[in-house]
């Protein structure tokens, strides 16, 4: 039940924000035991950001939230991914992303938890 939300500053057309979308997909099964077949994504564009007192510079904070827990090693994979994800497809540079993680010990889906 893996969920990625993207923010930022940069100016994302349709076709790049699908291809964030997919190239965060594809990441996310560095986490054992996850897959895209239940992962949420959530890309928002053209936000008033700063960081370092630099609101000209692309930039972009990730959170994902997943439903129990993993390990320092594969975080450290995901976020690798993901800054080159957001690199490659958004020239975000990854000195210039954060990456939130957020293990969730109650997940609701379908009118069930998990």
């Amino acid at each position: 039940m893996p969920f990625i939300q993207v923010k930022t500053n940069a100016a994302l057309d349709a076709a790049k924000k699908l291809a964030v979308e997919n190239g965060l997909s594809d990441a996310i099964s560095l986490i054992p035991g996850k897959s895209d077949r239940y992962l949420m994504v959530a890309v928002e564009d053209e936000l008033s950001m700063m960081f370092h007192r630099d609101s000209e510079s692309k930039m972009a904070m990730v959170e994902v939230k997943i439903f129990g827990s993993s390990t320092k090693s594969a975080y450290e994979k995901l976020t690798a991914a993901i800054c080159e994800t957001l690199e490659r497809e958004a020239g975000i540079d990854g000195s210039c992303c954060y990456v939130k993680f957020e293990e969730v010990k109650y997940w609701g889906y379908d009118s069930f938890m998990f």
